[in-house]
């Protein structure tokens, strides 16, 4: 259990948390929440051990491992799925320590009992599985087979966010600190990632601006306000709930003492010079002093913009016809067909890699079309915001100075109010931005990108590293916007309320797709198969009657190998497990723990433990083929 006893926390002379008190239970999955700055990452950093409070007392098991996603990897060569492996540090001390003692198992160090008590740790941890596990983690995060050997020097920042986020899952912790997880995962990874955090069995204490994510994972809230934390049962939807009946009795009682008070006033006024009514005038000070004040509910958010109205409107805004995008030499999309018109709000869905940023960049003129034609209509006027944008703000400038240098002509003070509705106030529109953080840069770049009142916006991941507060204002200004909106999002909240229409783009193709969200969950998980098998089963869906024979010998080809090699790894087991029971008859024999036989117990243990991962190994394999085989069409 963690326990916070009036516990007070400083950042230098800032006060972060004060006088907090509450107790998290194990196996409990807590969202933290709170505005930037507010201390949410400030208290991972005390539970990690590397910040202490000034007042109070904090309590965690002493025996707990934690787990945490880092901020930062090195260009490593170690493999992907090595580096994976690695979170588990039990698992890398015990393969190490192996390692070790078959290379000097003549060593008196390293006895036969020695060995044993690793392989059975080893064992106890399911160390056997280990890699299968992280080939797992690394699948649900978007890595193809092909990635697991690849060097972690070889992916991208985001790519290698996510090894992180494999690494901190693969660890076998009891508490696990994770800080805005879904930021550079696509709408998939966060779906499994969601599956994956309901299962897992120890404390989680979670950051995230998604608040599907959240409700979805979280069955506590951790609210962080005014150096307060309260804690609240239930989702974050329970959490808005119940706040928002708190402010709303907060203001009633507010309101209810301002008329206490003005009354006390009116009295005192009126009574406090004369005479007679002097004492009760007073009393009334008095009370007026001792009374606690109630603080007004204050709910506003500090951002408060809306899209200003296009200059023009052409119906269509943009129409692509047959068109194939992609690059010299690889084509992604082909025979592409589109008519966007005014007031349509599309979300673009699909997996990692199949091209929604490649359609999102063709639309945006960034790519040329390889084949087809582009139709733009008259003053078309495009907004394109992409995370690679937020590296064109000029470091050295303000938010005012983009703003004059983008329109000179308008005053300043009306830039001014125009940033203040995207927190954007006093000092901080003056101020350089080369030390924004990713937040507010974003946040400038989509000040940056309204104010030219486009009339077609392309919106890739607008919602990285915005809070709730802008998330929401966000999603209430495109609700209001007049153009027409392409979206990719992994935020839920955001395509729910923004898009009337989706597309999906997989396998080349971009079409409509005739379902929501949840229809797009059931798509995903019913496209696991291998893309061949997949078009295989579609073929055989044909009822031509003309090409059955020809169908039917297809599958007789596609099934026959897979049935051959299960039966092949059927008698495999078969000898292995064999082996295996006369070696632990063998071991169970008080004989063989003789000194005489050292050598004899070495290679029964050795041969034990490969007999244990090669049966593993068959096993896995052949539940896989057997998978396979089911979705396979019956011959």
């Amino acid at each position: 259990m963690i326990q916070f006893r009036n516990l007070s926390l400083f950042r230098g002379v800032k006060v972060l948390l004060e006088a907090a008190s509450f107790q998290l239970h194990p196996g409990h999955k807590v969202g933290l929440i709170g505005a930037n700055g507010a201390g949410k990452s400030s208290l991972f950093t005390l539970l990690r051990g590397e910040l202490q409070q000034e007042v109070g007392d904090l309590e965690i098991p002493p025996n707990w491992v934690i787990a945490h996603v880092a901020q930062e990897t090195p260009s490593l060569n170690l493999a992907a799925l090595q580096f994976t492996l690695e979170g588990d540090a039990e698992l890398t001390e015990i393969e190490a320590a192996l390692v070790k003692a078959e290379k000097h198992h003549q060593d008196a160090n390293f006895s036969g009992e020695s060995i044993a008590e690793l392989h059975q740790r080893l064992s106890d941890i399911e160390g056997y599985s280990a890699k299968a596990r992280a080939s797992s983690l690394l699948d649900g995060l978007g890595f193809t087979q092909a990635d697991l050997s690849r060097p972690v020097s070889d992916f991208s920042g985001g790519w290698r966010v996510r090894l992180n986020l494999a690494r901190a899952l693969m660890c076998r912790s009891d508490l696990l600190l994770l800080d805005e997880p879904t930021n550079h995962l696509d709408l998939d990874a966060v779906i499994w990632l969601e599956t994956w955090l309901r299962d897992y069995r120890g404390t989680l204490l979670l950051i995230s601006h998604d608040r599907d994510f959240l409700d979805n994972v979280i069955d506590t809230v951790l609210h962080i306000e005014q150096q307060r934390i309260t804690l609240y049962r239930g989702g974050y939807s329970d959490f808005e709930r119940q706040r928002a009946e708190k402010l709303a009795l907060q203001q009633a009682m507010f309101e209810k003492q301002q008329r206490k008070v003005a009354h006390l006033h009116s009295y005192i006024d009126r009574f406090r010079v004369q005479a007679t009514k002097a004492r009760q005038a007073q009393s009334r000070i008095k009370a007026l002093e001792r009374m606690e004040m109630i603080s007004a509910a204050h709910v506003d958010s500090q951002f408060s913009f809306e899209f200003r109205a296009p200059v023009a409107a052409p119906d269509p805004l943009l129409v692509l016809d047959d068109i194939d995008a992609g690059y010299a030499d690889k084509t992604i999309l082909k025979k592409v067909v589109m008519a966007i018109r005014p007031g349509e709000r599309i979300g673009l869905l699909g997996k990692n890699g199949a091209g929604k940023s490649t359609l999102i960049k063709l639309l945006a003129v960034e790519l040329k079309p390889l084949a087809g034609k582009r139709i733009e209509g008259k003053e078309l006027n495009i907004g394109y915001f992409a995370q690679h944008q937020l590296e064109q703000l000029h470091p050295h400038e303000s938010p005012l100075q983009h703003m004059l240098r983008l329109d000179p002509t308008t005053r300043e003070q009306e830039h001014l109010n125009y940033l203040g509705g995207f927190d954007f106030k006093g000092d901080m529109a003056r101020a350089s931005c080369e030390n924004f953080s990713g937040g507010e840069k974003s946040r400038l770049a989509l000040a940056l990108l309204i104010w030219t009142r486009p009339n077609l916006l392309l919106l890739d991941e607008p919602t990285n590293h915005l809070d709730l507060e802008m998330r929401h204002a966000l999603t209430l200004a495109l609700q209001d916007y007049q153009g027409g909106v392409i979206l990719v999002s992994h935020d839920r909240a955001l395509l729910r309320a923004t898009c009337d229409n989706f597309m999906l783009v997989a396998n080349g193709v971009a079409e409509a797709f005739d379902g929501d969200l949840d229809d797009y969950k059931d798509w995903l998980a019913n496209n696991k198969t291998q893309t061949n098998t997949a078009n295989v089963e579609n073929a055989f869906k044909k009822n031509d009657y003309a090409q059955s024979k020809a169908d039917r010998q297809a599958r007789i080809v596609l099934r026959r190998p897979l049935v051959k090699e299960t039966e092949q790894i059927e008698k495999s087991l078969e000898k292995l497990n064999a082996e295996k029971n006369t070696l632990d008859a063998r071991a169970s024999e008080g004989s063989l723990y003789d000194a005489d036989n050292k050598a004899e117990l070495q290679q029964l243990l050795k041969r034990q433990a490969e007999l244990i991962s090669a049966i593993d190994m068959a096993e896995m394999r052949w539940l896989k083929i057997n998978e396979q085989l089911e979705d396979l069409p019956e011959i």
